[in-house]
C-alpha cells in the first residue's frame, strides 16, 4: 500500500512546502491538495516548488475540475512539470465541488468529465488528441507520463470511472462503502473490456493519531460536511432509496445547507448535522494500531493507496507516527504475505 498526504494551499505557501518534504521523509509517495483557487492559493505553483525540494514524491490535486481550468491549460502544466523534474505527476479529476459552487456554478455533466479526461490524457502523455475540432500535441513534450485519477460516488459516475479512469479516489474510509465502490468500479472496468485489477484505488480521508477521541472527532467532523455535499446530489439524483448504500445516505437527512467558505475548516458550522459514528467510519483516528488495524482492513479491500487529510492541529505528529509506525507495519505485512 502506498500512503499519500493530502493538504491545503492555505497560505503561507512555505508552509504547505514543509508538509510535503516531511512527507517524504517520512516515507509518503504522494503529495496531494485541495484545487480550489479561490478559497485557497494556487496548488500548481506550489507543485513545482514541492517538487524542486523533494527527490521522489508525487504531486497532483484531489481534485481538478473540466470547469475552471482549459483542459488544454491543465495538460501543459502537468507536461511542463514532467519536463522539469522527471514523471512525479498525477491528476486527481471530479465533476467539481467547491472550485465552482463558491463561484455560483455546478459541477460539470459526467460527459464532460469523460472528454476532459481524454484530453488531457492523451497531451499530458505527449499524445495528439483531437479538441475542439482540431488536431492538437505539444510539440515540445516528449515521454511526459501522467495517470488520471476520477474522484467519484454515484452509480454513473463509478460507472464512468471502471471505464476510463488510471485510478480511483475514495473520498471516505467506510469499509463496507469501500467495498460497494470498488466492486462496481471493477465490475464496469470488466464490462468496458479492461483488467478490473489495472484500476488502482485510492481510499482519502482524514488521519488523526491520538487519543483524545472526542477532541479528534471535533477536528474532523468537516469530512463528513465535506462528503455530505456529493451525497445530497447522489440523493437527489437518485433518491434515499436507490441503489446507493443507506450508510452513505442516512446521515445527510439532517443537513441544512454548507457554506463553502467554511469548506475543509475545522469548526465548519455546517458539519454539526454529523454524527460521531459517520465521524468514526469515514476516518482514521485513535492510535497508531487502530490506524494499522483498518488500513490492513482497507488493504484487504484491494485499496491501493491511503491518502491522509491533515486539516487538524497535529500534522507534524501524525505524521511523524505514520513514519515511524503505520507505514512501516503494512509494508512488514507485505513482506510477511511474499
Amino acid at each position: 500500500m502506498d500512503f499519500g498526504a493530502v493538504l491545503q494551499t492555505t497560505p503561507p505557501a512555505s508552509r504547505t512546502v514543509h508538509l510535503a518534504k516531511l512527507a517524504e521523509q517520512h516515507g509518503f509517495s504522494h503529495v496531494w491538495t485541495f484545487d480550489s483557487h479561490l478559497l485557497w492559493q494556487e496548488p500548481y505553483v506550489i507543485y513545482s516548488r514541492i517538487l524542486a525540494e523533494t527527490n521522489r514524491v508525487i504531486v497532483g490535486p484531489m481534485v481538478t475540475n473540466p470547469a475552471t481550468r482549459d483542459w488544454t491549460v491543465t495538460a501543459s502544466t502537468y507536461a511542463t512539470l514532467n519536463e522539469m523534474y522527471g514523471n512525479r505527476t498525477v491528476c486527481g479529476i471530479g465533476r467539481g465541488d467547491s472550485a465552482v459552487r463558491v463561484t455560483g456554478g455546478a459541477p460539470t455533466t459526467l460527459r464532460t468529465l469523460r472528454e476532459s479526461i481524454h484530453v488531457i490524457r492523451e497531451l499530458a502523455n505527449s499524445r495528439a488528441v483531437e479538441h475542439n475540432g482540431a488536431t492538437v500535441q505539444f510539440p515540445w513534450s516528449v515521454g511526459s507520463s501522467l495517470e488520471v485519477w476520477v474522484a467519484a460516488y454515484g452509480p454513473l459516475a463509478l460507472k464512468l470511472t471502471g471505464e476510463v479512469g488510471d485510478g480511483f479516489i475514495l473520498q471516505l474510509a467506510d469499509l463496507d462503502i469501500a467495498a460497494w465502490m470498488i466492486g462496481t468500479v471493477r465490475d464496469a472496468a470488466e464490462k468496458a473490456g479492461r483488467d478490473p485489477m489495472a484500476v488502482k484505488f485510492c481510499v482519502a480521508a482524514p488521519m488523526y493519531i491520538g487519543d483524545n477521541i472526542e477532541h479528534m472527532r471535533n477536528q474532523t467532523r468537516w469530512f463528513g460536511g465535506m462528503v455530505g455535499n456529493h451525497v445530497a446530489d447522489i440523493v437527489a439524483k437518485y433518491g434515499a432509496d436507490g441503489s446507493v448504500p443507506k450508510a452513505l445516505t442516512d446521515y445527510i437527512a439532517a443537513r441544512e445547507g454548507y457554506d463553502y467558505n467554511q469548506h475543509g475548516l475545522v469548526g465548519n458550522t455546517h458539519a454539526d448535522f454529523v454524527p460521531d459514528e459517520i465521524v468514526d467510519r469515514f476516518c482514521l483516528l485513535g492510535t497508531a494500531e487502530q490506524h494499522i488495524e483498518k488500513l490492513t482492513a482497507l488493504k484487504e479491500l484491494g485499496v491501493d493507496q491511503f491518502a491522509g487529510y491533515l486539516q487538524h492541529d497535529n500534522k507534524e505528529e501524525t505524521l511523524r507516527v505514520y513514519g515511524e509506525s503505520v507505514i512501516p507495519a503494512l509494508k512488514e505485512q507485505i513482506v510477511a504475505k511474499a
